[in-house]
C-alpha cells in the first residue's frame, strides 16, 4: 500500500519519533509504514487519519494489482 504518511509528517516538521508518540507506536513502526513495508491497522488509520485531518483514502491507496 501507497501512503503520504512521510509528506504529511515533513508538512507539519513532525519527526518520526514525534508521529510515533502521538499515534502510540514505535518509531519503527512510522518507518515501517512510510517506507511500504507495514500496512497499519485499521485502527491505526483512523488515528492517523485524525492526526492529520484527511480522509484516509487520500493518505493511503492500494497497490496497483496487475491486471
Amino acid at each position: 500500500m501507497k501512503n503520504l504518511l512521510r509528506e504529511l509528517r515533513a508538512e507539519h516538521g513532525w519527526s518520526q519519533a514525534h508521529l510515533a508518540e502521538l499515534l502510540d507506536v514505535s518509531r519503527q513502526t512510522v518507518i515501517a509504514i512510510e517506507n511500504g513495508k507495514y500496512d497499519p491497522s485499521l485502527p491505526l488509520a483512523f488515528a492517523i487519519s485524525k492526526i492529520f485531518q484527511q480522509p484516509i483514502e487520500a493518505i493511503f491507496t492500494p497497490d496497483q494489482e496487475p491486471a
